[in-house]
């Protein structure tokens, strides 16, 4: 069996630059590797996920359970894992991933009442490691960041035009909620935190980059 590592967060953390400069860094120093991202939106099998976050099954996150959203998710990572990069992991390979089956334990906790998280984060796990059968993260990198911050990171990614956001970014109470179970999430899970702000200014790039490359060394 190979490694993966998981790079994850809230929305607008930097959760895609963070996974490009990995990329970058460990292409510079020859390593072997695959990098992937979720959702896959090149796939067919992302195309329900699409149409969820585009407002069709409803215009709030809630309008979908969290059942029923998680299993969407969770097509579109057996998919990939089957036709894009599981036979490079059962190899040995490394794997390096932006958002995983640790989204899912985030943005649908949030959908549920506190006292039914760990009852359904413990059905997610089972779902998709032991029943669909994809790997387990050996390492997760949880990016943590204010929502008011990421707010400010969703608006520059598009241009300040809210407009463009899907049913997640949009809804403020929601993403609220999605902080809390992440913090929930990250506990339960032992996830490595990584703080990108300090004393309420972004951290850089470069130094998030840093201690993310300094938690995974043991895996390359």
């Amino acid at each position: 069996m190979g490694k993966l590592i998981v790079i994850e967060g809230l929305d607008g953390c930097g959760k895609s630059t963070q996974l490009q400069m990995l990329i970058d860094r460990l292409t510079a120093e020859n390593v072997d590797f695959r990098a992937v991202s979720f959702p896959n939106y090149a796939s067919a099998a992302c195309e329900p996920v699409k149409m969820y976050l585009a407002g069709d099954f409803g215009q709030k996150p809630n309008d979908v359970n969290a059942y029923a959203a998680s299993t969407l998710y969770a097509v579109d990572r057996y998919a990939s894992f089957k036709t894009d990069w599981g036979d490079f992991y059962d190899r040995g390979g490394l794997i390096v991933c932006a958002r995983y089956v640790t989204s899912n334990a985030i943005h649908q906790c949030s959908k549920l009442p506190q006292e039914q998280w760990t009852s359904f984060t413990e059905w997610l796990y089972d779902f998709e490691y032991c029943k669909m059968g994809i790997p387990k993260p050996d390492c997760v990198l949880f990016l943590k960041m204010p929502p008011e911050m990421s707010e400010k990171l969703l608006l520059k990614r598009y241009k300040g035009n809210a407009d463009l956001e899907d049913i997640h970014e949009k809804d403020r109470a929601y993403q609220e909620k999605c902080r809390e179970a992440a913090l929930f999430s990250a506990a339960y899970g032992h996830w490595i935190g990584i703080d990108c702000t300090e004393n309420e200014e972004f951290r850089s790039r470069e130094a998030i980059h840093n201690e993310i490359y300094k938690n995974i060394q043991k895996y390359i």
